[in-house]
């Protein structure tokens, strides 16, 4: 491999000789496979060969903050505070180090405090998971919320039955304090009284913990969605209607399965290579809340959308997900890369909304279903929701439907 990068041979048998050589052409092989061009090729190898003259493996014990102590004191590597190529340098060193080490199983994380509550927060991660099926994103979100509460408790709590109603009360009104909304407010409020409704029942609290947490007033329906209009949609699409740019070919179908379909951010995530069915001319889509696999019809317009990415624009790699990251190291478009495509893409086009997001376009996919004339049944199958009570919502906006009401007359009722 280094022969391969460098012309020099004195060159190619210094990086053969220093440690770990073996371990290191592996790393560069994985990364050359991952779709970094030769120059970058080159500076991971030079970092590799640093962070291994650098440091000394102690049975398979290297923190972040040893290696870093140890490339700042490697005398040819010197950080200056007002040098950006310095920084960019360091950021380099550190990340391409630490996966090496982490590759070969010599780095260890840095020693946190213990977390007060740990086996009981991972009995209720279990029990959210095996017990209710609630979906990973919800189960990472309560679990944060849980460890911030946990943190903000006195040092002298020693069991989750000296917590009391007024320090729960405490921390809510120091999040509010921070500008958390209320709806924000209610969702860990319910976060918190599960959790103690959970605990009260393997007998680690009393019951009236979980009774004495009030909830900030929600109402229902009370929320309006907001989402860009048809011609904002179009114009949105138009954008990234290309045949020569492979981010906006990607882009482009990853918009219309948002717009069309009115997936989620993690149902995008999700697709992978075999969920488009090209001869039934279907495609599948992992739906978590409701804890199946949808099947829909191929739109044609979708279709060809998956094709022309595919041939033109996904890199060849591995991976078995649909959309895959343009630009090295490849791998596959997360949930939150979605989301700021999205927002990006509207705003570039001038689209103004509170929540500028991809989640926008699935209300606008409900509004859409809702002027075509589709029952609200038909528009919950359709975006995958649990209960008719989460679709009620889009009646809102059914402005139609809403003028029918009002010109209705009703004279002949009184």
């Amino acid at each position: 491999m280094f022969d391969e990068l460098f012309k020099q041979q004195a060159t190619v048998e210094r990086y053969l000789k220093a440690p770990y050589a073996e371990s290191r052409v592996q790393f560069l092989k994985r990364a050359s496979e991952d779709g970094y061009s030769r120059s970058m090729l080159e500076r991971i190898a030079w970092a590799l060969l640093v962070v291994a003259e650098a440091v000394n493996l102690d049975a398979g014990s290297v923190t972040a903050k040893r290696l870093e102590k140890a490339l700042r004191q490697r005398a040819r590597y010197r950080v200056s505070a007002n040098s950006s190529d310095s920084e960019c340098t360091r950021r380099i060193l550190l990340h391409f180090g630490e996966a090496w080490l982490r590759n070969i199983g010599a780095f260890a994380p840095d020693p946190k405090p213990p977390l007060i509550f740990a086996v009981e927060l991972e009995a209720f991660t279990e029990h959210m998971r095996v017990e209710r099926g609630l979906s990973p994103a919800t189960i990472r979100a309560r679990d944060q919320s849980l460890r911030w509460f946990f943190a903000s408790l006195p040092p002298d709590i020693r069991t989750l039955g000296d917590v009391t109603v007024s320090q729960i009360d405490d921390f809510l009104d120091g999040q509010a304090h921070r500008g958390w909304t209320r709806r924000s407010l209610h969702a860990l409020a319910c976060c918190l009284r599960s959790f103690f409704r959970y605990a009260a029942h393997q007998g680690w609290c009393s019951s009236n913990l979980e009774r004495g947490i009030e909830l900030p007033r929600v109402y229902a329906l009370e929320d309006v969605p907001r989402a860009p209009s048809v011609e904002e949609v179009k114009r949105v699409l138009d954008a990234t209607s290309t045949k020569d740019d492979p981010v906006k070919i990607r882009d482009h179908a990853v918009l219309l399965l948002l717009v069309l379909y009115g997936l989620r951010c993690g149902e995008v995530e999700r697709l992978t290579l075999d969920d488009p069915d090209w001869d039934e001319e279907q495609i599948h889509v992992t739906r978590p809340k409701i804890r199946r696999a949808q099947c829909y019809p191929l739109s044609a317009v979708v279709g060809d959308a998956i094709l022309r990415y595919l041939r033109k624009a996904r890199p060849r790699c591995s991976h078995r997900a649909l959309f895959i990251t343009i630009d090295a190291p490849f791998r596959p478009l997360s949930a939150q890369g979605v989301r700021t495509m999205v927002r990006r893409r509207l705003t570039e086009q001038g689209v103004q909304l509170k929540r500028c997001g991809a989640h926008c376009l699935r209300h606008a996919c409900a509004g859409q279903l809702l002027d075509a004339g589709f029952t609200l049944k038909q528009i919950a199958d359709h975006l995958g929701h649990r209960s008719l009570n989460t679709t009620r919502i889009y009646t809102k906006i059914d402005l139609h439907g809403l003028r029918q009401a009002a010109e209705f007359d009703i004279g002949g009722l009184l």
